[in-house]
């Protein structure tokens, strides 16, 4: 027996697909096939690449080498620096929003000191300014946007205090959406221990009472959405001297979903708010036309590496057991994927 049912294209508001300067990790074509077989019809694109996406010709430079390559639909943010704040308003209407790193991950583009901090939020314009901000800092950034007005989201939420934090910051009238990924809401601290190399990523994974505290975000409405942070790295660099932080999420964030749905822990009306309605609604993401998925709500499976479209090749989920299966994914009325095969490329770069 099967029950497949129709669901819109999914989107994620924050993948790395690493090119340029990164691409034995993941590129143009294997991120959105990724994509793709994990039934995404667009994803937007993070700036922090070994060359970062911090000027127009950088930017362009990503929008040329994904042209006539991408599987799904493909959009981008621009990374905040002190210098590239003099682009802001050339480059505002080619980007779905502003990344600010304020705390330490991957890449070159933390700021810390406090007069940049605040020039990126005076002179950004009214689109997100999506911020990778743990803990205390995420106080500095709310603190910011209520004096300058700005939009904030921000990302990878896993803390308990966050979660409280956002909340009581809404309360307080500030314009404030936030994500989490399926790594927070599906793994804690305990399995870093056992992932070892392959569960090391930032934010890290948390306790189980902050994992609660998530939930309970998704359940009562904190919790706008969820994203993958597709953060692909290779087995090599994993297991070498210097471990990067991240994992890949592209194609395991639905049948992790779909699974919770399965549970009784999330209604399917509330998954597509978080993977679809509400991504859209906050970065103003055209609609899709002709554009949905299919699944198949009963087919239970074991997560495998080796049936992955990521070039990185694994998953930190692998092994896991998921009830629900991509069946069938429709770009623009173009079938993209037919639960085996992918079809394409079909996606469309940078529809702002």
């Amino acid at each position: 027996m099967s029950k497949t049912i129709k669901l819109p294209g999914l989107i994620d508001v924050h993948v790395h697909l690493r090119a340029p300067g990164a691409t034995q990790k993941e590129d143009f074509q294997t991120g959105t096939k990724a994509a793709i077989a994990g039934g995404y019809t667009l994803v937007l694109d993070m700036p922090n690449n070994p060359e970062p996406t911090v000027s127009p010709e950088a930017l362009q430079q990503k929008i040329d080498l994904a042209k006539a390559r991408v599987y799904s639909d493909v959009g981008f943010h621009f990374g905040a620096s002190k210098e590239s704040i003099q682009y802001f308003e050339s480059i505002k209407d080619k980007v779905f929003g502003l990344k600010l790193y304020m705390n330490h991950t991957t890449g070159e583009l933390l700021i810390e000191d406090e007069k940049v901090l605040e020039e990126v939020f005076l002179n950004w314009i009214k689109k997100p300014i999506l911020v990778h901000a743990e803990g205390e800092t995420l106080q500095k950034a709310v603190i910011l946007a209520k004096k300058f007005g700005n939009k904030l989201h921000v990302c990878h939420v896993s803390l308990k205090e966050e979660v409280e934090l956002i909340k009581k910051a809404r309360e307080d009238g500030l314009k404030v959406s936030c994500e989490v990924t399926c790594h927070h809401l599906f793994l804690t601290e305990d399995d870093a221990l056992r992932l070892g190399p392959f569960g090391q990523m930032r934010p890290p994974l948390r306790s189980k009472h902050d994992q609660q505290a998530l939930w309970q975000g998704i359940t009562d409405g904190t919790i706008d959405m969820v994203a993958s942070d597709h953060a692909p790295h290779t087995k090599e660099e994993k297991l070498g001297e210097k471990v990067p932080n991240g994992v890949p999420g592209l194609e395991t964030t639905l049948p992790l979903l779909l699974t919770a749905v399965n549970d009784g822990r999330l209604t399917m009306d509330r998954l597509i708010e978080l993977t679809s309605t509400n991504p859209r609604k906050v970065f103003k993401i055209p609609e899709q036309e002709n554009t949905y998925i299919e699944v198949d709500l009963e087919e239970s499976y074991e997560i495998k590496n080796e049936n992955l479209q990521t070039k990185c090749g694994w998953s930190p989920f692998a092994g896991m057991k998921v009830t629900g299966k991509v069946k069938k994914v429709v770009l623009r009325g173009n079938i993209a994927y037919d639960g085996q095969n992918l079809f394409g490329p079909y996606g469309q770069v940078n529809i702002t």
